[in-house]
């Protein structure tokens, strides 16, 4: 894995092959590879596949001619979670042998039933902050997932004897993480208090979402994340496991949200229609207004190539990520 972020730009595209792309998806897609083109970087594609009983044998390729016709190809071979299983283990095996994961017995009905009787009743749509009920062991359960441990109790170390791998999660459970997204400004929260100890490898057997892209995003040299507004929460986790593996912290840019005629996001878990490609330019358009680009006329190419002058003139400025 890399431990410093290369000069050269490289941003990315990360799908779920859980449905098509939909016109919220190409929002994300198309704010991706213009950042990556006005930078002169490299515009990847990662199918994310590690959540492999939801994904629909096939879509992956689907996905990718989506793409292709609106004219956003990748610089280099798409990448597939599913076939990177080896460093995701690495990843969780070197937070294990630091003492920094542990092994979790618990369902998410006794989850549910302990934030409950301890009086911390679950938001609507709210995170279901993990109460920490196996941090000190398993008590004859058996293991079901993996979780980072992000509240380990200092007052019982002196701070002689915290070791040196630990003192990244000492700092994010005490401290509140601050990170600036490049559209939505100063950014922050506290992992320990507004998470808990989240899931790194499922009871199923698949590695969680946010240990699979940080790695994978240190492994191919990510430096810019562009990616849907929804998304903004996650990225505390990522920069508390970015920081417990000594990975580097990317720059985060949080695209808007296409919603529906109720109101609600476009996604697939609501049944947003299927991306149309046969006429891309008017699909672009669309994604384009969104970003506050102006409609273009013409070919697909003359579209891209104007709005990433415009991009390079007028887009969200970069700044030094993290080291």
């Amino acid at each position: 894995m890399r431990t410093a972020p290369p000069a050269r730009y490289i941003g990315r595209f990360a799908p779920s092959p859980t449905g098509p792309l939909h016109a919220g998806s190409l929002v994300a897609a198309l704010a991706s590879w213009l950042d990556a083109r006005a930078h002169d970087g490299l515009w990847l594609v990662r199918i994310e596949d590690v959540d492999t009983p939801r994904c629909f044998p096939g879509m992956d390729e689907h996905i990718l001619q989506q793409l292709s016709a609106c004219g956003l190809r990748p610089d280099q071979p798409p990448v597939w979670q599913s076939q990177r299983s080896a460093l995701y283990q690495a990843a969780l095996d070197t937070l294990v042998q630091q003492g920094l994961a542990y092994p979790c017995g618990c369902s998410r009905k006794e989850i549910e039933t302990g934030l409950l009787e301890s009086g911390h009743e679950r938001a609507r749509h709210g995170e279901l902050i993990y109460p920490g009920t196996c941090r000190n062991g398993l008590k004859e359960k058996s293991a079901r997932a993996w979780r980072l441990r992000t509240d380990i109790p200092k007052k019982n170390l002196p701070p002689a004897h915290i070791p040196p791998a630990q003192e990244a999660i000492y700092s994010i459970a005490i401290n509140t993480l601050h990170w600036t997204d490049r559209r939505l400004g100063p950014q922050q929260q506290n992992v320990a208090t507004a998470v808990g100890d989240f899931v790194l490898k499922r009871a199923d057997g698949c590695y969680a979402y946010q240990l699979a892209v940080v790695v994978d995003d240190a492994e191919q040299g990510i430096t810019d994340v562009l990616r849907g507004e929804d998304l903004t929460d996650n990225t505390a986790r990522q920069i508390a496991l970015q920081q417990a593996l000594a990975l580097p912290t990317p720059r985060y840019l949080h695209t808007p949200l296409v919603c529906g005629d109720n109101g609600e996001k476009l996604s697939k878990q609501n049944g947003a229609s299927a991306l149309d490609t046969h006429d891309p330019l008017a699909a672009l358009n669309h994604a384009a207004h969104v970003l506050g680009l102006s409609e273009q006329s013409g070919t697909v190419g003359n579209a891209l190539s104007a709005w990433t002058q415009h991009w390079r003139k007028h887009g969200p400025p970069l700044y030094n990520p993290a080291p």
